[in-house]
């Protein structure tokens, strides 16, 4: 009796870990924190009552993604269907749109004046005596930045009954920096493979480029950069300029731009000059049609990230110019387009005696005020790089 007891319960243990594995292999985070499990019971009926159905016109790439967004969001949250309707039909629509795209917003008046381009409104109102939440901005990508943050609120279980809130971003280029190479390795990378597929890429679009896109839009972000800053030329020739266009084809619709990083030697490298020397006329020519080249793949091409003379990497002082004369270059190569340089500050050398840490400061501070208008220098968290605790810039 003792040996079938024993017997017994070795069998519920072993029954229970395999039911608690199965749970664990459920949940491999790839939703982050997009995941839209309904509502806890009393929140849910709230929410039911004050969200029946989803009001807006899909008329461009960017409000179907919002559509398709509140309608995976609202359905999950709410655990049932959330129709998609022309106009409000009852109380508790969630109306989506711009002045331009919805009538029913251009007649509110809301407060879009104070939001820019990507900010919005959310907002409660009252639409043929019926109550509503209203998502408004003046640009499609504020609408769907809205549109997250609505959906958040019912994450959080936050009420939407008294909506009144107008938010917009204080920083405009918010990007994304990968440090993935050509051939799929990851620089400090530590979570397998690069996310971009370059061998199937242009015609193979992996599914997860767009939920890439959805949870950086998300977030706020709006442009990503993505190769390595110890650059390949390869990545600026045609066969790959046709692959990141593909992904920028993806990242559009959810506000996000593409950066491409500029391998200073690449007039050499790809280009068939024996210099490239930022003063010389060949050179900058070479990078004027270059870039018109890339605008011409990606038309709203954010611009260069550029690691030169740092770690080895080559750059302007390799022909006894300074970090101005080298950023100034792509910066005017860009400029016809609205694009801009980000020029890496994060350059020592261990041939200086200067404090490692005073080192970059001590590099760019003589040139302060001779960069471009659409330059960007850009510094580390900290002077040292990857240190458990990093000490301030001078």
């Amino acid at each position: 009796m003792k040996n079938t007891t024993s017997r017994l319960l070795r069998s519920i243990a072993l029954l229970a870990c395999t039911l608690f594995a199965h749970l664990a292999a459920a949940e491999d985070g790839y939703d982050l924190w997009l995941r839209y499990p309904q509502a806890a019971p009393e929140a849910l009926e709230r929410y039911r009552a004050a969200v029946t159905h989803i009001v807006g016109a899909a008329d461009s790439p960017t409000l179907q993604a919002v559509q398709d967004e509140l309608e995976r969001g609202l359905s999950g949250l709410l655990g049932t269907d959330v129709p998609i309707e022309t106009g409000v039909v009852r109380a508790g629509a969630v109306v989506f749109g711009t002045p331009q795209s919805s009538a029913i917003v251009a007649e509110l008046k809301l407060p879009l004046s104070d939001v820019g381009s990507e900010g919005y409104v959310l907002r409660s109102a009252t639409i043929e005596g019926r109550p509503t939440s209203v998502i408004a901005a003046n640009s499609d990508v504020g609408v769907l930045y809205g549109a997250f943050h609505f959906l958040r609120l019912l994450q959080t279980e936050q009420t939407i009954d008294q909506l009144a809130i107008v938010s917009a971003p204080r920083i405009q280029i918010r990007i994304l920096n990968h440090w993935d190479n050509l051939d799929r390795t990851v620089e400090r990378g530590y979570a397998g493979q690069s996310l971009w597929d370059w061998h199937k890429l242009p015609d193979y679009l992996d599914p997860r480029y767009t939920d890439y896109a959805r949870a950086n839009a998300s977030i706020g972000i709006n442009g990503t950069v993505l190769t390595n800053v110890n650059a390949n030329a390869m990545a600026l020739t045609p066969m790959y300029l046709e692959k990141a266009a593909a992904l920028a084809n993806v990242f559009r619709p959810y506000g996000i731009r593409v950066y491409l990083t500029a391998r200073f030697s690449a007039p050499i490298e790809i280009g068939g000059l024996e210099t490239a020397d930022p003063l010389d006329p060949s050179v900058r020519e070479w990078w004027k049609q270059k870039t018109a080249e890339i605008y011409r793949h990606i038309p709203d091409f954010g611009g260069y990230l550029v690691k030169a003379n740092s770690e080895g990497q080559p750059g302007p002082q390799d022909y006894g110019r300074s970090h101005a004369d080298g950023a100034n270059m792509l910066a005017d190569a860009v400029a016809p387009y609205g694009g801009i340089v980000m020029w890496r500050a994060f350059v020592y050398s261990n041939e200086e005696p200067e404090d490692r840490a005073k080192q970059a400061n001590n590099e760019f501070e003589p040139f302060d005020g001779q960069f471009r208008e659409n330059v960007l220098v850009q510094v580390k968290n900290g002077a040292i790089d990857f240190q458990p605790r990093e000490p301030f810039h001078p």
